[in-house]
């Protein structure tokens, strides 16, 4: 099962494959990120007009790629002949989770079409051992919970049971009486920025509120050593930042860095 934490050594997550050192959410991105030694990916998935699963955050292809449209109103066929600014096609889930074995995927399922495709590959490739599937929809993760194989699925929380779990952390009560999922329904971490307008999300009583409900705290979008820092001495499990290279350095000064063993050679 993908660790979502691991004691006394915060998890790295390169958001979008580390998108301040590297065209994100690319090849390009995925084998710096091995270079490095950073094993958890954090990346999006939507789905083309013909069913097919690609990385990419935005809807449309316009902003990242020499292209425009709708990637769920362009097939594969027309994605594929796009080219971003490292003259790279857009990347295929399928094609990531074989040539990288020993990486962790976090994927963000961006719309309703892309779950059914995108359990699809992950029982095909035998991958729900590393991957977490994240989503703000709730409802989006209701089902994908309600589809996937029983016990094989790890998910985040949704904006809903994240705003439920500040609640129970604010009056210091159980996780479980705000309904909260946790890990007996494959909800294993929540996934927040520090503040959120006015609203400081991440504290130490938040922290301890999901670390009681059974959940990891990954915090988004962290790029900043100062708030790296102060996040470190709260207590959570994993920055997700495009800056994987800073998190990976000031962890090592803090002597909380884990050398992932060697990777095998890519496929």
């Amino acid at each position: 099962m993908i660790p979502v934490s691991a004691a006394g050594h915060p998890l790295v997550l390169a958001h979008r494959g580390g998108a301040a050192e590297a065209p994100e959410n690319s090849l390009a991105a995925v084998a710096h990120m091995r270079a490095l030694g950073v094993r958890h990916l954090e990346t999006d998935a939507h789905a083309t007009a013909d069913g097919v699963v690609v990385l990419h955050h935005d809807d449309v292809v316009d902003r990242t790629y020499d292209g425009s449209g709708a990637i769920s109103e362009l097939t594969w066929d027309r994605v594929s002949r796009m080219r971003n600014a490292a003259g790279e096609r857009m990347p295929l889930l399928a094609e990531v989770l074989d040539a990288n074995p020993d990486m962790y995927l976090n994927i963000d399922a961006k719309t309703d079409d892309v779950v059914a495709p995108l359990l699809d590959v992950l029982a095909r490739h035998d991958a729900f051992d590393r991957v977490l599937l994240a989503s703000f929809s709730e409802s989006r993760l209701e089902r994908i919970r309600a589809t996937a194989p029983a016990g094989h699925v790890t998910t985040s929380l949704g904006v809903a049971a994240v705003t439920r779990l500040v609640a129970a952390a604010q009056t210091a009560s159980n996780p479980d009486s705000w309904h909260v999922p946790g890990p007996r329904r494959g909800a294993r971490a929540v996934q927040v920025p520090e503040c959120l307008g006015p609203v400081r999300v991440v504290t130490p009583r938040f922290v301890a509120a999901a670390h009681g409900a059974g959940l990891a705290v990954h915090v988004w979008t962290v790029n900043d050593a100062a708030a790296m820092v102060r996040l470190l001495d709260m207590g959570i499990d994993g920055l997700i930042t495009d800056r994987p290279t800073l998190a990976r350095e000031l962890l090592r000064a803090r002597g909380q860095w884990r050398e992932p063993p060697a990777p095998p050679p890519a496929r």
